[in-house]
């Protein structure tokens, strides 16, 4: 076997392994900020907020696991999730600051 296929089998190896822990912890933390800001922005009581976001966050869950590997560059997946993890956690520190539902 060459020198460059066994590179290559290396930096597939790697991409897989970025992409799958993106996919699962990364998203998790990202898919649960965004999820505590939407039952922050929905309207009616916080209880039905608390569902309904709920039930969009298997949504959010299964849309951002999938674009984990839909996307060229695993570098731009990471920079993303984590742009939007911080900025959904900065949302909900405002909120929670400014005396948003808890």
């Amino acid at each position: 076997m060459s020198r460059a296929v066994e590179i290559l089998r290396g930096a597939a190896w790697r991409d897989v392994a970025a992409r799958a822990l993106a996919a699962v912890p990364l998203n998790y933390a990202v898919t649960s900020a965004l999820t505590m800001l939407i039952a922050r922005i929905l309207p009616g009581g916080a209880q039905q907020a608390s569902v309904g976001a709920t039930l969009m966050s298997f949504l959010i869950f299964a849309g951002l696991a999938m674009t984990a590997f839909a996307v060229r560059s695993v570098a731009w997946l990471w920079v993303g999730l984590i742009a939007t993890g911080v900025a959904a956690g900065f949302a909900d520190w405002c909120f929670i600051t400014w005396g948003g539902r808890l």
